[in-house]
């Protein structure tokens, strides 16, 4: 069957965010700086490359995402590939309201954004392009 044969069934929302979590996927925290609210960081698994030459990476967060201005207002951002033991970092940046930088100690990189240590791969970043994507910023 081909897609254009196919007939047009809209999922609603949950069970289109099960199936789209059936996708096995790699897990990142994103971090940049507020010159207001300080360092603010958030776990992301919409992470995904997009060129080699140039090295450029995509993402998304949430317009609801209380994080969301702080991402708008600096031009740079790290993304960190989490390795296999940093479960526990991971749920901590996904938990809204918490100290997140509390303990930890980060370098600090382009446009004072906070670096992690211990993980798989580190991203240094500025941003080229924002898109709109439905209810999300690319």
């Amino acid at each position: 069957m081909t897609a254009a044969s196919r007939p047009t069934i809209m999922p609603d929302a949950r069970s289109f965010r099960v199936a789209l979590g059936a996708f096995a996927t790699g897990i990142t925290i994103v971090t940049t700086h507020d010159i207001d609210t300080g360092d603010v960081g958030v776990t992301a698994n919409s992470f995904n490359s997009v060129s080699l030459d140039p090295p450029m990476i995509l993402w998304s967060l949430a317009r609801k995402a209380k994080s969301l201005p702080a991402f708008i207002g600096n031009s740079h951002f790290a993304v960190h590939v989490l390795a296999a033991d940093q479960d526990a970092l991971s749920r901590r940046f996904a938990t809204q309201g918490a100290d997140k930088f509390s303990t930890l100690q980060v370098e600090r990189g382009e446009g004072n954004v906070p670096l992690l240590d211990g993980c798989s791969a580190r991203f240094q970043c500025r941003v080229a392009f924002k898109y709109e994507g439905g209810d999300h910023i690319i």
